[in-house]
């Protein structure tokens, strides 16, 4: 991740917004989603395309990194495979609840491959069994999710 090009994506950013806009005095974390830049080119071109607004990810994760889960109104800054700023999405919903109890609506709104549940939880299984043994875990039917909804609220024209 280029740290400087980051920051000037923030900028234009904010340079897009009215000066009142509450969005001026939020923070934002730069992202990348998935576990390989692959993926992460994936995913940030299913959000960037409206297709991908929602995620989910293990909240074992969270906790072996000590961070807060996301929460309504987190500003997170978009990144590619190669750590390049595409767009910036804001949290509107997180849900915590069981991997086996993810529904059909939350895969679809995933946008991945045909978008369907057993879609979803093939290439979530996947995921899991390769994130999770890095923090001593391994994926269960039962294993608590984050599951996060969020909108597009900027990408470069």
């Amino acid at each position: 991740m280029n740290e400087k090009a980051v920051k000037d994506y923030w900028e234009q950013f904010l340079a897009s917004l009215p000066a009142d806009s509450p969005l001026r005095s939020r923070p934002y974390a730069p992202e990348a989603f998935g576990d390989n830049p692959e993926l992460a080119d994936e995913l940030s071109a299913l959000i960037v395309a409206g297709e991908k607004t929602a995620t989910c990810s293990a909240l074992w994760e969270w906790e072996a990194e000590g961070a807060s889960i996301p929460e309504v109104g987190t500003l997170t800054l978009v990144l590619d495979g190669s750590g390049q700023s595409v767009c910036i999405i804001e949290t509107t919903q997180v849900d915590l609840r069981p991997f086996n109890q993810v529904e059909a609506q939350f895969a679809f709104a995933e946008g991945e491959g045909d978008r369907s549940l057993e879609y979803w939880r093939n290439a979530h299984w996947r995921m899991f069994s390769r994130t999770l043994p890095k923090i001593g875990k391994q994926p269960d039917q039962e294993m608590p999710l984050v599951c996060e909804r969020f909108r597009l609220i900027y990408k470069e024209s």
